[in-house]
């Protein structure tokens, strides 16, 4: 089983007893128990009209050894079918408020899993791969609530058996107890098929997993994929993923295929040996005819739970190790701790790093004591070689990562003390490739503040330009935007993302600037938009733009996580350092003079 070793185990990932998992699903149950102590109480009825049919028919088989009358056979018949009738009336309305159970379980349980998969930092998507959470939280409630079905069945049938038995040990304790000392060994080989079972479940899932990783990333890139003809790349990783699940659940498979093999060559022995005991007690005058048929059709209902249990360990094995996984992931801590909730007031945007340190890994250290102020209305613009620490610094203030030491302060109030979600709901955050979910531009606009009005909006949106941009789309504000914003240019996704940021009217506003190029009118437009929010707001950019970086009031040059030099473009320039090196790399090219030069080397 050496391929095992290639499928990941989650650095959140953790082993819960049996004990812990029964706790943590009862906590589950502990709501709808009124509906379940009903669905006990047709459990019993069920269990007791199952076990009428043998019961009587043995009563019948014992009235053949003297007298059966017509009234006899006629009350014997319509007790059978009264006893059936019961049994599927109870048997419905049990299976009915137990689906609607499952149901409502499942449902919370996928709400517990989707709130902790959201409130989990970026670290935690850095590390893992997101198809790998969706699946733990679609397909393994999905076998969580089967299991939940099917334990309540096995359930059924185990009541059943215990009223059969006691009434066995009424009818004839000798041959009883015959059959509970067979029992043991039948637990005991379950037993020792159980671990077993979990062991190869779990590492299915994990197989699952990594296909429905490859399936999400693939689906999410195929744009690029197509761009670079790399179709039979990425059906290749996909063939790859998919054929180890299928190697793992075909172990799993055989693995599972033994159980109730091996059950029931043990079960049939012990039904051999109790008609062999069984028939030599009847000849021997010690036991009736009619008990020993009780017996005899008595075995399958006594069995039966038995194998069951064992024989659908896979789907209990399955519906455990899922739950298991789940609780893994609600319980999986983030790395981002706030040591109190302190409730955020309006914020000016004075923001203070004092000697911060951190580091994406033991490995990978970004900053050591790192400090920098940025005063109250001010815009800063953060330059620097890829890998500097720009988008660090930025997403550190947004406390999307916990750093390891020092303090960052905002307004004087270390950042770690606020009330996360209201400290987030006064920070306007663009990234360098804006993000548009599935909905009409507007909807887009207003996802900070859904109470905007469709008036508010378009209002700010001809501020921008005289509302120019927005006669580039369709249907103007009611414009669909595709998955991910794939019907809107990179530009007009740009102003978008902007455009939510100024309804939202946030103190503090950072900007990952995106690298893409795009034509003259449609960036004069960003820039205006631009302009109105770093008129109101304190500002950190990543700046990629010459506009940008010459309207920061101050900038920032880093270099391997430490300020090397700051000062404003001119001041800048003028030093002749590692900012002028800068500008010839990446900003010079921008300017109106090298478009000038150009053309007239032209």
């Amino acid at each position: 089983m050496s391929f095992f070793a290639s499928l990941d185990v989650e650095t959140y990932d953790r082993h819960y007893s049996d004990r812990q998992l029964a706790v943590r699903i009862l906590a589950y149950l502990q709501p709808h128990m009124r509906r379940l102590a009903l669905i006990a109480l047709l459990l019993s009825v069920v269990s007791l009209t199952g076990i009428a049919l043998p019961v009587v028919v043995a009563k019948g088989v014992d009235l053949l050894a003297t007298r059966l009358t017509g009234t006899a056979i006629a009350l014997l018949s319509g007790t059978v079918l009264a006893a059936g009738l019961v049994n599927w009336l109870a048997n419905w309305w049990r299976r009915r408020l137990m689906a609607r159970v499952v149901g409502d379980v499942v449902l919370t349980l996928r709400t517990d899993a989707f709130q902790a998969a959201v409130e989990q930092d970026l670290a935690f998507y850095d590390r893992l791969a997101s198809g790998r959470v969706v699946s733990r939280i679609t397909s393994d409630t999905k076998d969580f609530g089967e299991m939940a079905v099917l334990i309540a069945d096995v359930m059924s049938q185990i009541v059943q058996a215990a009223i059969l038995g006691t009434i066995l040990l009424f009818v004839e304790w000798r041959l009883a107890l015959l059959l509970f000392a067979f029992l043991p060994v039948l637990f005991l080989t379950a037993a020792g098929l159980r671990r077993l079972a979990r062991v190869v479940t779990q590492r299915g899932f994990r197989a699952i997993a990594n296909v429905n990783a490859a399936i999400k990333e693939t689906i999410g890139g195929i744009a690029v994929a197509k761009n670079f003809r790399q179709e039979a790349t990425i059906y290749a990783e996909f063939d790859a993923a998919n054929r180890q699940s299928y190697r793992v659940n075909v172990r799993r498979g055989l693995v599972l295929s033994l159980v109730f093999p091996v059950m029931n060559a043990l079960g049939g022995a012990g039904t051999g040996l109790l008609v062999y005991v069984g028939g030599l007690s009847v000849a021997e005058g010690v036991v009736t005819a009619g008990a020993w048929y009780l017996f005899v059709a008595s075995l399958d209902y006594f069995w039966f739970p038995v194998l069951n249990l064992s024989a659908f360990s896979a789907q209990v094995q399955a519906g455990l190790a899922a739950a298991e996984r789940i609780f893994a992931l609600i319980d999986a801590e983030p790395s981002v701790v706030q040591v109190a909730a302190r409730p955020v007031p309006p914020l000016r945007g004075e923001i203070r790093l004092e000697r911060v340190s951190f580091r994406y890994s033991e490995q990978k250290e970004v900053l050591r004591d790192f400090s920098l102020h940025i005063r109250a209305g001010e815009t800063v613009a953060l330059v620097g070689h890829t890998g500097a620490g720009k988008s660090t610094i930025a997403r550190l203030i947004a406390r999307f990562y916990e750093f390891q030491g020092g303090r960052i302060l905002v307004d004087g109030h270390d950042i770690r003390t606020f009330d996360l979600q209201a400290y987030r709901r006064q920070l306007g955050i663009v990234p360098q490739v804006p993000f548009l979910f599935s909905g009409t531009v507007a909807d887009n606009i207003r996802y900070a503040r859904p109470e905007a009005s469709d008036e508010e909006i378009l209002a700010l949106a001809r501020r921008i330009g005289d509302g120019e941009w927005l006669e580039t789309l369709p249907h103007g504000l009611q414009t669909e935007v595709g998955e991910r914003g794939s019907r809107l240019s990179m530009g007009q996704r740009q102003l978008v993302a902007l455009m939510r940021v100024l309804v939202q009217r946030p103190a503090i506003f950072i900007l990952d600037e995106a690298t893409a190029s795009i034509d003259p009118f449609t960036e004069w437009q960003i820039q205006q938009a631009l302009h109105l929010i770093l008129a109101q707001t304190t500002s950190i950019v990543i700046a990629h733009r010459l506009s940008t970086v010459k309207a920061a009031d101050r900038i920032v040059v880093l270099r391997h996580g430490e300020i090397i030099e700051e000062g404003t473009h001119e001041q800048l320039l003028a030093a002749g350092g590692h900012y002028a090196e800068l500008y010839t790399t990446y900003f010079r090219h921008q300017s109106l003079e090298y478009v000038e030069e150009a053309g007239a080397w032209r």
